[in-house]
């Protein structure tokens, strides 16, 4: 056999164990990974192939007994096939990244070059923002944070890590700065002094980014666009223009063309970051510090789509245009906004701290106009369900020209299903009734795992708290839901996500009103618009007594049937309790934690098995290849070598898995 025939040969079987080794692992075989399982496989069997055999025969000379040479290809081709497997799976098992429900790669289609330069670039900034926690004491502080004398410490170096950080890092520290109900005062007044300077985008950046998304150019859409922006902000920046063909005032929101790739590059890093935070304290594991990262670069993930809140403002705008609200929504112009510009009504005003002069001009009740605000939030969450997650005093304004209050910014708005709200007006009323069970019942339809604490037990705590705000002027809104959460906390209790977005708007819209009328109550107020709303909801319809006495006949029509079927329904169980004939059916993949946990158990058995399996063939093989007297024993040897040292990775794997779970709470 010459070179060139054997040449030939090792091209059609790498061809064939192409094409066989993809059928025999599956579908979704990723090409480039099945193309370097193959030629690793080739290479290695080949060389093994002519070392312990070819180079001490004349076999390229076409001398060796036709029969020897079958018997040699048929080891070769079979071991080539096994060890492409055996590379394949490594790969598998070696890739980090994770597949989809239907089994695809969730990171796109990018290059393995680019996938490289970015986990190198990804992992060189995640070592320096570790680097610098740790060179301001966070793990030091963080073993002493249940002490309240060293508060102060791990705050300035949370802060100071933050600060240092830069970009998103601090953004999360200031929206932190907020989260009153979550930290102490001292973390609070710490996370407030991070400042981040904005830089405004250039007049040749904003006539960029608004060249490429408006259908139409510049001058053909507005007849004056100030290039001086009226507020510059990391994520984007508002200016003040006119439209041609109306002649309407409008604020023009742009995008920041580079906010994108940071977010892409730094959220990543903060949510391990905020993960190796956890693992470190378990202060921090305990306030969800992981859960917060999270949750932020989720919302923050909407905020740089502003078709996210150009729909949420219109959401907001019907859900107030059924009410008795004298609050106005900026409309949007649908027309020339998409996800990288918002394009809604301009309101010539000033925001509520800087707005004495307004309030003077129009001679407006205080108490009144912060009424109006309030009751405007609960109509959005107690009622709809939708409602403005941000209420700041930035975004609370007075027209100069009306005196009408008018809400800005729906880029964070949260949204309460019927049973969360329910909890929330529970919560509330039994805060202004002081009333321990009231607030609990309110609790029990906010968390998402309230039976696994015994009742009496946190009615306790929740009194104590309601204790220490009574007999006050003013409850302080702040302290009080710091402490709840705190119960909540102690208790291993997890508000719903949505929920806690609405306690914190509630400590935010305190701020406020406080700012708008120092005396205002919020828990007073929230409970007799809740009072006067069922009061308004059952007299609502005795206006009509025929539509009430229709819907009554409509509503008795649909349940009699169900009522003259209850009593033998019943009597049928009393007969089966009797006889001992109750069967409890319960299908254990109806919930999605003992889905993915049986799924886990199954994959992980499977892993189990095939170690195994490849263990013993190997052991088999290694047997098989004591007994034989010729150069095929050492190729049996190197094939079974293999087989243990994959069993020895599926193995040392599974323990490590099983270690980790032990661990695990």
């Amino acid at each position: 056999m010459s070179w060139m025939h054997f040449v030939i040969q090792i091209i059609v079987f790498s061809i064939l164990i192409f094409f066989v080794s993809g059928r025999l692992i599956g579908s979704n075989v990723i090409l480039l990974r099945r193309i370097l399982s193959v030629i690793m496989s080739i290479s290695l069997t080949t060389f093994v192939f002519w070392y312990t055999y070819l180079r001490d025969t004349d076999y390229l000379n076409g001398d060796v007994v036709e029969s020897v040479m079958n018997v040699a290809t048929l080891l070769w081709v079979g071991s080539m096939l096994l060890i492409s497997m055996l590379f394949y799976l490594l790969f598998e098992l070696f890739d980090p990244i994770e597949l989809d429900e239907n089994g695809e790669r969730v990171t796109g289609k990018k290059s393995l070059f680019k996938r490289i330069i970015n986990q190198w670039r990804r992992q060189k900034r995640l070592r320096h923002v570790l680097q610098v926690a740790v060179s301001n004491g966070i793990t030091r502080t963080m073993k002493y944070s249940r002490n309240r004398d060293n508060d102060r410490e791990l705050a300035i170096a949370l802060r100071d890590t933050l600060e240092q950080c830069g970009g998103i890092f601090i953004k999360f520290g200031q929206v932190l700065s907020t989260r009153k109900e979550l930290f102490s005062p001292i973390f609070i007044e710490e996370l407030e002094k991070l400042q981040r300077n904005v830089r405004p985008l250039t007049n040749e950046q904003v006539n960029e980014v608004l060249k490429k998304n408006l259908q139409q150019p510049v001058d053909e859409i507005f007849s004056y666009f100030s290039e001086k922006p009226l507020a510059a902000a990391s994520i984007g920046q508002v200016h003040k223009a006119v439209l041609r063909g109306t002649n309407e005032q409008v604020a023009v929101k742009v995008l920041r063309p580079d906010v994108k790739e940071i977010m892409r590059d730094d959220l990543s890093i903060l949510v391990e970051f905020a993960n190796w935070v956890s693992n470190k304290s378990v202060w921090a594991e305990n306030l969800g510090f992981r859960d917060l990262a999270i949750g932020f670069a989720s919302g923050l993930i909407e905020e740089i789509d502003f078709n996210i809140e150009a729909r949420n403002t219109m959401q907001v705008t019907n859900v107030l245009r059924g009410t008795n609200s004298k609050v106005k929504i900026p409309r949007v112009y649908t027309k020339y906004s998409n996800a990288n510009i918002l394009v809604t009504e301009f309101i010539n005003g000033s925001s509520v701290t800087i707005a004495d002069d307004i309030f003077e001009q129009f001679n407006i009740d205080r108490h009144a106009f912060a009424q109006t605000l309030l009751s405007s939030f609960l109509e959005q969450a107690l009622v709809s369900g939708i409602f403005h997650a941000d209420p700041h005093p930035g975004n609370v304004y007075i027209d100069s020209r009306t005196g009408a209050m008018t809400l800005l910014d729906f880029g964070a708005v949260g949204r309460l299903a019927t049973k969360q709200q329910e909890g929330l007006k529970l919560f509330i009323i039994g805060i202004s009734l002081n009333d321990a069970s009231v607030v609990y019942e309110g609790i029990t339809k906010l968390v998402d795992n309230a039976a696994e604490v015994e009742s009496d037990e946190i009615e306790q705590a929740i009194s104590q708290a309601l204790l220490k705000i009574s007999y006050v002027e003013r409850v302080q809104t702040d302290e009080l839901v710091y402490s709840i959460f705190s119960i909540v906390r102690e208790f291993g209790l997890h508000f719903y996500p949505s929920v806690s977005m609405a306690l914190r708007a509630i400590v935010t819209l305190d701020g406020t009103l406080s700012i708008i009328y120092p005396q205002f109550d919020i828990f007073q107020e929230a409970r007799q618009f809740s009072s006067s709303y069922v009061k308004s909801s059952m007299k609502r319809p005795l206006k009509d007594p025929g539509a009430v006495m229709e819907r009554l006949e409509e509503q008795l029509a649909l349940i009699l049937p169900t009522l003259s079927k209850m009593p033998r329904r019943m009597n049928q169980l009393l007969k089966k309790v009797e006889s001992g004939k109750i069967i409890l059916h319960h299908d254990i993949f109806s919930d999605t934690q003992n889905t993915v946990f049986i799924t886990q158990l199954f994959s992980r058995f499977i892993l189990l098995f095939v170690g195994i399996t490849f263990g013993v063939i190997s052991v088999a093989l290694l047997a098989i290849s004591q007994i034989m007297d010729n150069v095929y024993a050492i190729y049996l040897n190197t094939v079974a070598y293999l087989g243990l040292f994959l069993c020895a990775i599926l193995l040392v794997r599974l323990s490590i898995q099983a270690i980790r779970d032990m661990k695990r709470k």
